[in-house]
C-alpha cells in the first residue's frame, strides 16, 4: 500500500528549489483510477497506525507546515487528514498577526516555542514563513518588528531564507521529519470560495473583508511564494506543492505525503527484552489465577 501513497505524492514534491516556478504547477490534480474518498479513508487508517508507532517509539518527531493564500483549504485539509490521529500525539498551532510580546523577540521565537516533542506530530497552520510572505508583500510591517536600522537592507529576505534553512537543517539533524505544504489554488477558485462564504450562512463567519484587500496583491504573493520555495526546498525539508482547486484531491495528496514520510522513518514499536518478557508472563499468570466473576 505504501507504494500507492508514494506514487501519488511523488510528482508534487520539491526537494531542490532551483528554477522553481509556480506557473508551471497545476492547481487542479487528477490521478487515473483514483477515488479520493476511498483513498483518503485508507490514508487516515494508515496514518493512525504510523502515528501510534511514532508515539510509542518516542525517537522521532514530525513538523508539518501549511502555507497558502486565503481560502486555499488549509483548515479543512488538517481537519480531514488528521481525523484518525490520537489527539494525545498531535498538536496544532495557528499563527495570526504577531502580538506585542512576539514582536519583542526574533522572528523565529513564537514558532520555536511551539515545536513538537519527540513522538508527536506538530502542525503549523501558517508559520515563520509569513516573515518572507506577508511581510515581504507589505514591507511596512518591518517597521513594527523593532529591528535596528542597519539591518533593514535589501539582503533581509535572503538572510531570512538563510536563517530558516539553518534552523530546519538543525531540526532535521535532531531526528525530526519536516514536511511543508503549499496549497496551490487558482485565483478563480479563490473567488468562488469567497462567494460561498458570502452566500452561505454557515460560512459567513469565515469571511473577513481584509481578504479582498489581500486578493489585490495576488501577483505579489505568487512572486513571494516562488522565491520562498526556490530558496527553501531542501531534501531534509521538502515542499509539497498541492493542487488545491479540488479539496478532496488536495487532502489525499497531503495524507500520502505524510504517510510516505513516516514510512521512511521505519517506525517500530519498542522492543521488549528478556526481563520484560518474563514480567509479562508473570503478569499473565497472576491475572489468569484471579477468580472470574
Amino acid at each position: 500500500m505504501h507504494r500507492d501513497f508514494k506514487a501519488l505524492v511523488k510528482p508534487f514534491v520539491v526537494k531542490d528549489g532551483k528554477g522553481f516556478c509556480l506557473g508551471d504547477r497545476p492547481t487542479a490534480g487528477t490521478h487515473p483510477g483514483h477515488d479520493a474518498k476511498k483513498f483518503l479513508k485508507k490514508g487516515v487508517k494508515a496514518l493512525c497506525d504510523l502515528q501510534d508507532k511514532l508515539y510509542a517509539q518516542d525517537r522521532h518527531g514530525v513538523l508539518l507546515i501549511f502555507q497558502a493564500i486565503d481560502a486555499a483549504g488549509k483548515d479543512s485539509a488538517i481537519k480531514h487528514v488528521m481525523s484518525g490521529v490520537d489527539p494525545a500525539g498531535c498538536q496544532v498551532y495557528s499563527f495570526k498577526a504577531p502580538s506585542s510580546e512576539e514582536l519583542d523577540h526574533d522572528f523565529l521565537w513564537r514558532t520555536s516555542k511551539c515545536l513538537p516533542e519527540r513522538g508527536r506530530i506538530g502542525i503549523f497552520n501558517r508559520s515563520y514563513y509569513e516573515e518572507v510572505l506577508i511581510v515581504r508583500v507589505h514591507p511596512t510591517m518591518l517597521g513594527h518588528q523593532k529591528l535596528p536600522a542597519e539591518l533593514l537592507t535589501k539582503r533581509i529576505w535572503k538572510e531570512r531564507f538563510e536563517d530558516i534553512n539553518a534552523f530546519e537543517r538543525y531540526f532535521a539533524r535532531q531526528g525530526f521529519l519536516i514536511l511543508k505544504f503549499f496549497l496551490h489554488v487558482s485565483r478563480k477558485e479563490q473567488r468562488q470560495r469567497f462567494m460561498a462564504r458570502l452566500d452561505r450562512p454557515d460560512k459567513n463567519w469565515k469571511f473577513e473583508f481584509g481578504d479582498l484587500a489581500e486578493r489585490k496583491h495576488w501577483r505579489a504573493y505568487m512572486a513571494a511564494y516562488d522565491e520562498m520555495i526556490r530558496h527553501t526546498a531542501k531534501p531534509h525539508a521538502p515542499w509539497v506543492i498541492v493542487p488545491a482547486d479540488d479539496k478532496k484531491f488536495a487532502r489525499t495528496v497531503v495524507a500520502a505525503a505524510i504517510i510516505d514520510g513516516l514510512t521512511r522513518l521505519r517506525l517500530q514499536y519498542p522492543a521488549v527484552d528478556d526481563r520484560q518478557r518474563a514480567d509479562l508472563r508473570r503478569a499473565k499468570r497472576l491475572l489468569e489465577r484471579e477468580p472470574r466473576r
